[in-house]
Order: structure tokens, then sequence, then C-alpha cells
């Protein structure tokens, strides 16, 4: 006759209890791989929409992503496939079908830029505003994939440039990832170029913390503030950090404070990469004074303000002068005024 439980040794009692936890997360393990067996086999017969209820009521709460639902509209669209999309609208398919993810075929289209199919379904009625459980809008997987084309149809149609709390930032996908293009676009439909989100900081931030030279010019030429970065941490921390000597130019151009402290009170210089060129450069723009004409500048752009920088060539100046407040090339055979 065996022992009561409470009898047994602890050590008995323990192992019991692991070999119980063991059984359920087995059993776990095989009701999912069924399940995805099941829904697999459903998608090969076709009927996809059986899968997809499969997948929404058997999600066990970590995020699955479902495949099954997928449309032959989200197909045409992630593939290119700009006459087999177009049959499918003649024949009635809804251009706005989600799915469970809410992805929509403009998701798709835009994320793989394929720009004719994303005509195609915006000329349809398809919603460039529509976003995913994750956040994400066509607009920012048109930036994600640096599709410029894709990202100026969606802007021209009437997506949203800048990104609610709860979205992805197209602004600061389109910097990280150095789509110079998709960044230009952005800013001349007014994103908001000094978006501080707290995780990532400022699309100014991004473009320097991931090296892009071409997005960091964009930005102040955008008038990005070059002082506001990540917290107390400025874009110059991160070039200097970096060690990307050029980028640290341009910001220092821009009028960056090379006095800047970070949370850890160290200034760019100090966070520099020891003997690197960008603390070398440092050293030597801080032995040197700015020159009248960058300070000349950097007063006139202060003094128009963001808002008003593309107003520089109302102002009837010389086209020396225009060029020169604009951080644009500047002939050697001009000498400017200041």
């Amino acid at each position: 006759m065996s022992a009561p439980p409470e009898s047994r040794p602890f050590a008995a009692q323990l192992s019991s209890v692991y070999f119980t936890i063991l059984t359920l997360f087995c059993f776990k393990i095989f009701v999912k791989i069924t399940l995805n067996l099941l829904t697999h086999f459903y998608v090969i017969r076709g009927n996809r929409k059986e899968a997809a209820r499969i997948s929404a009521e058997f999600d066990f709460g970590q995020g699955h992503r479902s495949w099954a639902d997928r449309s032959p509209l989200h197909d045409a669209a992630s593939q290119g496939r700009l006459l087999a999309l177009k049959t499918l609208i003649a024949q009635g398919c809804n251009v706005n079908v989600l799915t469970i993810d809410h992805v929509s075929p403009l998701h798709e289209a835009c994320l793989g830029d394929h720009a004719a199919c994303a005509r195609a379904l915006v000329e349809a009625g398809a919603n460039v505003n529509v976003t995913s459980i994750d956040g994400v809008t066509p607009l920012f997987n048109a930036c994600s994939s640096g599709s410029a084309q894709c990202a100026e149809l969606l802007l021209e149609n009437g997506a949203a440039p800048q990104a609610d709390f709860c979205q992805a930032s197209p602004i600061h996908e389109a910097a990280s990832r150095g789509n110079v293009s998709c960044v230009e676009a952005l800013v001349t439909w007014g994103a908001d170029v000094d978006y501080d989100i707290p995780h990532m900081g400022t699309p100014l931030y991004v473009a320097c913390m991931s090296r892009e030279l071409l997005c960091t010019r964009v930005l102040l030429n955008g008038g990005a503030n070059v002082q506001k970065g990540k917290f107390l941490e400025s874009p110059l921390h991160a070039a200097a950090q970096k060690n990307c000597v050029e980028i640290v130019k341009v910001l220092l151009e821009f009028g960056a404070d090379v006095n800047a402290k970070n949370q850890d009170l160290k200034r760019p210089v100090e966070v520099a990469s020891p003997g690197g060129l960008a603390e070398g450069f440092l050293l030597l723009y801080e032995a040197v004074p700015r020159t009248l004409s960058q300070m000349c500048r950097l007063t006139v752009r202060y003094s128009l303000g963001r808002d008003r920088l593309h107003l520089i060539p109302q102002l009837q100046l010389p086209k020396a002068l225009e060029k020169f407040l604009q951080y644009r090339r500047v002939d050697v055979s001009h000498e400017l005024p200041c």
C-alpha cells in the first residue's frame, strides 16, 4: 500500500511537480505542431479561410503571425504581378482586405518596392493610412525598402507623413537605412524632423548612429535641431562615438556645440575613440574659433526659423550667398559678403 502524498520525501514530491510541468509542456508543443500541420493542410487544399480561423482561434498569446490568411491580392502585390493584381481588382476583390495582423495588399506592394502595383491599389481605393497590429503603415514599409516612388505616391494621395504616437516612424526608418530619397520626400511633405522617440531619439540622432552622411545633411538642411538627440546625448556625441569624422564636420558646420555634455557629463571629444579621426578633428576644432561667415550663416538661419528656411531663394540675394545659406557648394570664383 503506497504512502499518502504528505508522507513522501520532499525530493520525491518535487520530482513529481517537475514531471507534471514537463508533460504539460510537451502536450502544448504537440497541440501546436498538430494545429500547424492542420493549417498547412487547409492551405494546400485552398481553404485559406478555415486556415485563418484556426490560426486566429488557437493563438497562444505569443504574437503568432499567420501567413495562411493572405488573399490572392496580397500574393500578387508582394510579388509585383501587376496584371494579376489588376485582374483581381476588376473581378471585384476588396483592395482593403486585411490579414489577421491587419496587413493590407498595399503594405505588401510598398515593402516589395512595387510602385506600379501600389498605384493600382491606391487608384482602386486602397487606404493609404491603414495600420497593422505592429503599428506599421504602407509609408513605413516604403521607407524601409527605400522605395521613393511608393513613398511619393502615398504622400500625394493623403498618407500622413508624421507617425502617430503608437505607430512606427517612417522618417526614423528611412534615416536609419540611409534611404535619402525617402527622407527628402518626408521632409518636403512636412514630417517633423525633430520628432523624438524616447528609445530612439530624433531622426538626426538615428542617422548619426547609423553613419548615414547624406541623410544627416538632408535632415539638417530641412531644419533639424543640431543639438537634439536622445535624452542628453547629442547627435555630435553619436557621430564622435561612431568615429565618423565626415558627419562630425557636417554637424559642426551647422553649429553643433562641442561642449555639450551627455548623461555621463562627457563632451563629444571624450566619447570619441582614443586616437581616432573624430577625436583629432574635435580637438583641432576646439582650438580654432569659428569663422565670421559661419557665425553669420548660423545667425541668419536661426532668425528665419525652421519653417521658413525654404523661403531663402525668395530673399533676392546674390546666388553665391543664397547657396551659402543653404549649405550648397559655392564656386571659389565668388566672394561672400561675410
